[in-house]
């Protein structure tokens, strides 16, 4: 809206027409079920992993709408946002849909640093 600040690597929010595609929870594992050690190697392997579902559904980061972030450490997050945002540029270029992030006391899969839902909205 006019006169707020302007967001920094989100949007407060975003219109689309065309058709959905979500994802479930996704998480930094590899195609063999294996987490890697730490928050930005998980979260790279995350960003990457959203990048190859949307593909399955014919859709681009460019696509992307919205994006759930559950962390288990606000501050390993927070610790880790240069890295990150570089992380996120490189897989996602310079795309920044509406944006929540949530900490949580855990997720399913007990290694797991970050657990990211996405909402892609592909044009007609």
């Amino acid at each position: 809206p006019s006169g707020w600040p302007m967001p920094k690597g989100y949007a407060n929010g975003m219109t689309a027409e065309g058709r959905l595609v979500v994802t479930g929870g996704v998480i930094g594992w590899d195609q063999h079920e294996r987490l890697p050690d730490g928050f930005l190697a998980q979260a790279r392997q995350t960003l990457s992993n959203i990048a190859a579902i949307l593909a399955e559904g014919d859709a681009r980061p460019e696509h992307l709408v919205r994006l759930t972030w559950y962390v288990v450490d606000m501050d390993e997050y927070l610790a880790n946002l240069r890295e990150l945002g570089a992380a996120y540029r490189e897989i996602f270029g310079s795309h920044y849909p509406a944006m929540a992030l949530v900490q949580v006391v855990r997720l399913v899969e007990p290694a797991a640093r970050l657990e990211i839902e996405a909402t892609a909205v592909v044009p007609h």
